[in-house]
């Protein structure tokens, strides 16, 4: 009987270690998205605010979000801008 106490109990402790290792993985995970730019939605506003002054815009036409390439991170905006008749009137 205490045979089989014995292999129940290692396979408890690889268990718990498996599981340990899994939540390290996404507690690490949730830390680098934590870490993200918190100022992207303030500059967002901005942004689309200054583009309305010039050329009506409405929010879902713009996209802007941070890229990681090599050491850096890019900051990249992309406007849909309205066609020219629209501009015009």
């Amino acid at each position: 009987m205490r045979l089989l106490d014995y292999f129940k109990s290692t396979r408890n402790i690889n268990t718990a270690s498996t599981a340990k290792d899994r939540l390290q993985v996404i507690i690490a995970h949730e830390r680098q998205a934590m870490r993200g730019p918190d100022f992207l939605p303030a500059l967002r506003r901005d942004i689309l605010e200054v583009i309305k002054k010039y050329i009506p815009v409405s929010e879902n036409q713009l996209d802007l979000h941070v890229e990681q390439e090599g050491g850096y991170e890019v900051l990249e905006l992309n406007v849909t801008l309205p066609d020219e008749e629209k501009i015009a009137s």
